[in-house]
């Protein structure tokens, strides 16, 4: 897990570390697409805690695609983050966190 992800209450967002020396944003709005429901401050970092490896991997693939510049700040959107979440060796857990908040509502 990250230890570089920080709340900014200014940006009402979850901010961490990228790999091209600027921080990523996942605006709070972002989550809820990925929680099914509105979220507040804790859903968000204990959903980031639990994917941190897919949502860096979703900064990685913004940075690899020339989308980001050395140095600068970017944000990430939901469809971005959830394209993570479908990839990789945490497939089967991310989405099995999904859908059981989905049905636990």
């Amino acid at each position: 897990m990250s230890n570089d992800m920080i709340w900014r209450d200014d940006l009402d967002a979850l901010q961490f570390a990228a790999g091209n020396g600027g921080n990523c944003i996942v605006h709070r709005r972002a989550f809820r697409a990925m929680l099914f429901k509105p979220p507040v401050q804790q859903d968000c970092v204990e959903f980031y805690e639990q994917n941190d490896v897919a949502f860096e991997a979703a900064a990685k693939a913004k940075i690899d695609n020339g989308d980001v510049h050395e140095g600068c700040n970017f944000h990430l959107n939901s469809r971005q983050v959830r394209r993570s979440l479908t990839r990789g060796d945490w497939q089967g857990s991310c989405i099995t966190n999904l859908v059981n908040d989905k049905q636990g509502d």
